[in-house]
């Protein structure tokens, strides 16, 4: 029998193999729990889990890779695990599992019922340790999915879905499913404004692997972005067979897609869309064919320095020139012949079509989910492409006014005086901004009655009911999104078609045009007021489109049931 030793100055090291990297020195206090009672390791046993059961017939992912099970049969390194069936274990002594390992028990997933895009947000904001073990959807074979090739499946779809304007939580809940749906446990995606990364490790006692894709361009089509979903609702469906080549190949036909308009009714689009606008705020026929034509100018021309090469900034700023010289026109012919014109409309008419509302209401969305870096520099884009407006309308205003052209800051447009008309101008304002945005078919006209439902509910608010246009534009916004939502739940599709064109009528064109006429005027404090309002007008856009889609998923049914059900916030400031 070895006597101990007397003092710990006898006491021999141990070497740091005898150590777990997780158990506190010899002679250190162990850190207290966090307040909430619970570890925060993702390595800790979840709630609800025993470390008493016995092992599975399946096997455990935190065995020794490569190495040889406690029965005798090999084991194959990086081999996911996968649910055991619920048989009956074997008479016989019971397994000792290593103190601090949690037993692979999967807990409660959440519904299946349930659109995808619910199911994963809700595991994405679970911490790592108390995530259910996913349930193998696509399994085709006994060896396990090939992992180089899902991850790089998984970040090819991702980055069409970055690429088509969808928001960081989106992407990121798009590749966690496609990941989980073949079998890959533990996986982490990471998705900044144009990075994507996914890590993936198989055990905790084997290396992470990791890859990543960089989005080099984007494109506006909805069209593509909506087979993309309908891919990812198929790989995560049970009921549906899909293999890793058959989704390379629809994939590979999704970007083949032509896109479903051609330039021409693009061109045309534009135009509607402008001279809609201009009926909006309270145009004629002259000033609605005055403000088309200026549109449709500055999208060719925009598209001839796009041809060239030229970056998206000037591109912009070629855009905006021609509806201001269009109205600059019109006012000092209009002067000469005595004609009463709304110059201001055909200005205002061209500047809904070219402010960057898609861009904004997804900055703000991933600054409000939480995703900061993505949504700083959404923002910082969305800035870019408003000084390239004002560059380019403040060049024509300033020309407008050395030319004596009567431009009068005080005529502010009037929405209430033909609410008719007004309402028919708005469904087609939203109309030809889902063709702009190459909608599908489908959904053009559900959004269109989307979007004329947004300018009814603001005209009543701000023109009948005398509330503030920001408080009204909110509203509106708010319930635009909570449509959307209700719609892309039913189709389980993305929001995006059924939320960007309909707020076009709710784009703050006036404020915008009169906020830069100041400046040409040399009144800095009343244009610096004007553009103020401007910007508040499409945070309120922005913050209204995201705040409907969360109160949508506030009031339904949460899909799951227990703690994997619950949609929890990060942890940041409070604690909350």
């Amino acid at each position: 029998m070895v006597a101990e030793p007397d003092g710990p100055e006898e006491r021999k090291p141990q070497p740091d193999e005898a150590r777990s990297a997780f158990t506190p020195p010899h002679g250190t206090e162990r850190p207290p729990l966090p307040e909430d009672g619970r570890p925060t390791s993702e390595f800790a046993l979840p709630e609800g889990l025993s470390t008493d059961r016995q092992a599975g017939p399946g096997g455990s992912a935190f065995g020794r890779p490569g190495g040889r099970r406690e029965d005798g049969s090999a084991s194959r390194p990086g081999r996911t695990a996968r649910k055991p069936h619920p048989v009956t274990a074997p008479a016989g002594p019971p397994v000792a599992i290593p103190s601090g390992v949690p037993a692979a028990v999967p807990a409660a997933p959440p519904a299946k019922g349930a659109p995808w895009q619910d199911r994963m947000r809700t595991l994405l904001r679970m911490p790592a340790g108390e995530r259910p073990v996913p349930e193998t959807v696509q399994r085709h074979d006994d060896s396990g999915p090939a992992v180089p090739r899902v991850l790089d499946l998984t970040l090819r779809i991702g980055e069409l879905l970055l690429a088509g304007g969808e928001g960081a939580e989106d992407v990121e809940a798009a590749m966690f499913a496609v990941s989980r749906a073949y079998g890959l446990d533990r996986c982490e995606p990471n998705v900044t404004f144009t990075l994507l990364s996914i890590s993936h490790q198989p055990s905790l006692v084997e290396d992470p692997v990791t890859a990543s894709r960089t989005v080099r361009r984007r494109g506006t089509d909805y069209t593509r972005l909506s087979a993309v979903f309908t891919l990812i609702d198929d790989i995560t469906s049970g009921d549906t067979d899909v293999t890793l080549e058959e989704a390379y190949r629809r994939l590979a036909e999704i970007r083949r897609n032509r896109h479903p308009y051609p330039g021409w009714v693009l061109t045309v689009a534009s135009g509607v869309l402008a001279g809609s606008a201009s009926v909006l705020v309270g145009g004629g026929f002259l000033v609605f064919v005055a403000a088309a034509l200026g549109a449709m100018l500055g999208d060719r021309l925009a598209w001839l320095c796009a041809g060239r090469g030229l970056p998206e900034f000037y591109q912009f700023v070629v855009a905006a020139m021609p509806p201001a010289a269009m109205g600059v026109a019109l006012t000092l012919v209009g002067s000469a012949a005595q004609w009463e014109v709304r110059p201001s409309a055909v200005i205002t008419g061209g500047l809904f079509a070219l402010l960057p509302g898609r861009a904004l209401v997804a900055g703000v969305q991933d600054g409000l989910t939480g995703y900061y870096i993505t949504a700083s520099a959404r923002l910082l884009e969305v800035m870019y492409f408003f000084i390239a407006i004002i560059i380019g309308v403040l060049t024509v205003l300033y020309l407008g006014v050395q030319l004596d052209a009567q431009l009068n800051p005080d005529a502010a447009p009037h929405t209430a005086e033909r609410p008719v008309v007004q309402i028919l101008a708005a469904v087609v304002l939203s109309f030809t901004f889902a063709i702009l945005l190459q909608q599908e078919r489908s959904t053009v006209l559900m959004v269109s009655l989307n979007g004329g439902i947004a300018w009814v509910v603001y005209a009543a608010l701000h023109d009948t009911g005398g509330i503030s246009p920001v408080a009204a534009t909110a509203v509106a916004a708010g319930l635009v999104g909570l449509f959307g939502q209700l719609f892309s739940r039913y189709q389980f599709a993305s929001a995006l078609p059924y939320v960007t064109a309909a707020i076009g009528p709710l784009l703050p064109g006036s404020a915008t045009y009169f906020g830069l006429l100041g400046i040409a005027q040399n009144n800095p404090d009343r244009g610096l007021t004007s553009l103020s309002k401007a910007a508040a007008l499409a945070l309120a856009i922005a913050i209204g489109v995201n705040l409907g889609g969360e109160i949508s998923r506030l009031f339904l049914t949460v899909p799951g049931a227990g703690r994997a059900s619950s949609r929890r916030a990060a942890k940041r400031t409070r604690g909350f």
